[in-house]
């Protein structure tokens, strides 16, 4: 079958043959309709992690079982959203009800299958999922209706699950709270329709590109607002001096994380998305973090539990109640994926979508 692989970081991504094993017990063999590129895939490759190569790219998709192992329950055919974390339900954390922090699920790469010359190859998260075909744990799929748009269906394991739960789960945005949200990809875009649909108000979208303007007030934001030196100053105007009530930052750098720190009210809240890396390193003042109150946190994998969560987003996805066609900025072939990546490192669109002949 064909894959995106990367060679090693900073190389160039290439679309190749590869062979994955057939599904074992408790295993399925997954056809990709849709893959979504999200930042995290570039993280597998731009330096930021240190995955194992070679690597199929991909983790955010959505398909139809082709093939079951012994002992797998879905049948052939049932139409399914990945989980790039799926919980084992047995380890300490899965039993005090945080799945997102299962403990089997701390390895940006997985071995599975080998390369078209026979190099042992390494799937992301687990998936690899911007390939033809996928060989996941039973698990790892979970069953949504039939007839969902492949391409939006894709972001809901990834994309739309971070940025739901981050509002609904780690957040808990109440109506009439006031929101920003620095970094406006994927992630970003989805937390702005949460906020929205929580009631929230005003909806301050952030961003460096003013291209993301329009997307921002599609996605559900009041204002938008280019991050620049005026940043603290725009958003108090905007909420009687005081700072929002929560700030998310889904970009994944210190620096936007001090700028959600900033734009924060005393006793408000800082919600932190974006996946950074380890050697960049968040400086705030002691007095400053007594004196403001503040609470810091992350939101993995939206606090969510995919198993229950992605069922009611398909659903609301499904009756129109979830509108997430102004998160995909356009759909491409494989062959187009690296092309695809490079937009999103130079900031262009929210979403890219990988569409595969069904």
């Amino acid at each position: 079958m064909r894959a995106l692989v990367a060679r090693g970081p900073g190389a160039p991504l290439r679309v190749e043959e590869v062979r994955l094993p057939a599904p074992g017990p408790g295993e399925l063999r997954v056809r990709i309709r849709a893959a979504g590129i999200c930042h995290s895939d570039l993280s597998m490759v731009d330096g930021t992690l240190a995955p194992a190569y070679p690597l199929v790219l991909g983790h955010e998709a959505a398909g139809v079982v082709a093939e079951a192992g012994p002992g797998v329950r879905l049948p052939v055919g049932t139409p399914v959203v990945l989980n790039w974390a799926p919980a084992c339900r047995d380890c300490w954390f899965c039993r005090h009800g945080e799945p997102w922090l299962c403990a089997a699920n701390t390895a940006p790469a997985v071995a599975r299958g080998e390369t078209a010359d026979g190099d042992p190859l390494h799937v992301t998260l687990g998936l690899g999922a911007l390939a033809e075909e996928v060989v996941v744990p039973e698990h790892a799929a979970v069953a949504v209706p039939a007839g969902l748009p492949p391409e939006q269906a894709a972001l809901l394991g990834c994309a739309v699950l971070t940025g739901t739960g981050a509002v609904r789960n780690t957040a808990r945005v109440a109506a009439g709270e006031s929101v920003a949200v620095i970094g406006l990809g994927g992630v970003g875009l989805a937390v702005l329709t949460a906020a929205r649909a929580a009631g929230a108000t005003p909806i301050l979208a952030v961003d460096v590109a003013e291209a993301k303007r329009e997307l921002a007030l599609a996605a559900g934001a009041t204002d938008f607002l280019r991050s620049d030196d005026q940043l603290s100053k725009e958003v108090r105007t905007r909420t009687e001096g005081r700072g929002v009530d929560h700030a998310f930052e889904c970009v994944g750098r210190s620096a936007t994380i001090r700028a959600a720190w900033r734009i924060t009210r005393r006793g408000g809240a800082v919600t932190v998305v974006g996946m950074g890396a380890k050697d960049d390193l968040v400086s705030l003042a002691a007095l400053d973090i007594f004196h403001s109150a503040r609470t810091l946190r992350s939101s993995v994998y939206g606090s969510s539990d995919p198993d229950r969560e992605v069922p009611e987003l398909a659903r609301s996805l499904g009756d129109g109640t979830l509108d997430l066609r102004p998160l995909v900025s356009g759909t491409v072939g494989l062959d187009e994926a690296p092309a695809a990546f490079d937009r999103l490192a130079r900031g262009e669109g929210a979403r890219w979508v990988v569409i595969f002949p069904g």
